[in-house]
């Protein structure tokens, strides 16, 4: 399994979160972060990516709540002109992918830029995935994965929550259930769109539907339930302090809870921790 924290680099509170987490013992440590390419404590986090031993670490690729790499006018279709940022909700972002508003060159050029950036950081990248998880989208993987072609990056997240996971997770709102259940109609698409690229992915990924209610309770239903494969736990630990109220994140108080959670796991013997890096041994998606 891949125990992964997203938004490396949101905000000093959550880097630090991130860095105490990878020092736990090692058989409940975190194994893999994902970094923001333009976010407050990008660079910050690029420094502690380097300095902590055994961490893999992704791209946060952010195409929705957040400001780019590249100049706005050159993103007029991704970017709002005005305000320089992209689109400020998910549900905005995904009408208009769906109604072709949004050119798929703009979404590979910004997402190559943001690739690049950490790795002109000195960041030897493990994998990609993207925020609020919009690389499930066709519209947004294609031009995802030509990027990280491009960059050599190795594998991706494979977004999507299996059946097991999300009767394991008892406690998430009926409506955010019923999303991921309609959502994960793009999988088979996914699964054949990354294969042909030859990046590596896992079976699927858990925590997704406990995003803002992952607790001791939930992750250790979780735990029990997991059958064999390789599998990465989404997670969004973090300090809730002033830093983090500014950064727009709906993800505050519970992202104290997590880091509460996964501090005091007990994971199964039998659940080998890895990162992205160490994925094509145990999962078998060569090109």
């Amino acid at each position: 399994m891949i125990l992964n924290a997203d938004d490396f680099g949101m905000t000093a509170g959550v880097n630090r979160a991130v860095v105490e987490l990878s020092l736990l013992k090692p058989q409940s440590r975190l194994t893999s972060t994902t970094l923001m390419a333009n976010a407050p404590e990008t660079g910050g986090a690029a420094l502690l990516a380097q300095q902590t031993l055994g961490l893999g670490v992704g791209c946060h690729v952010v195409l929705v709540d957040g400001s780019p790499v590249l100049p706005a006018e050159q993103l007029p279709t991704l970017v709002n002109a005005a305000t320089g940022r992209f689109r400020a909700t998910l549900g905005v972002f995904v009408r208009d992918l769906l109604l072709g508003r949004i050119r798929a060159r703009e979404i590979e050029a910004e997402a190559e830029a943001q690739i690049a950036r950490l790795q002109n950081l000195g960041v030897n990248l493990t994998h990609i995935d993207t925020h609020k998880h919009t690389h499930m989208f066709p519209g947004v993987l294609q031009p995802l994965l030509v990027a990280a072609k491009r960059l050599n990056i190795p594998a991706i997240r494979n977004p999507f929550e299996p059946g097991w996971s999300l009767a394991a997770t008892p406690g998430a709102p009926a409506l955010r259930r019923a999303q991921v259940r309609v959502l994960n109609r793009y999988r088979p698409r996914f699964l054949r769109q990354v294969a042909q690229s030859g990046l590596a992915t896992t079976e699927g990924a858990i925590g997704v539907l406990a995003t803002g209610t992952l607790d001791t309770a939930t992750l250790a239903s979780l735990l029990s339930a997991i059958p064999e494969g390789t599998w990465e736990l989404v997670t969004h630990p973090g300090y809730n302090d002033a830093a983090l109220s500014l950064a727009g994140t709906r993800l505050l108080a519970s992202r104290e809870t997590e880091m509460q959670a996964l501090g005091s796991a007990s994971f199964p013997a039998d659940i080998e921790l890895i990162h992205f890096g160490h994925l094509r041994a145990f999962t078998g998606r060569q090109p």
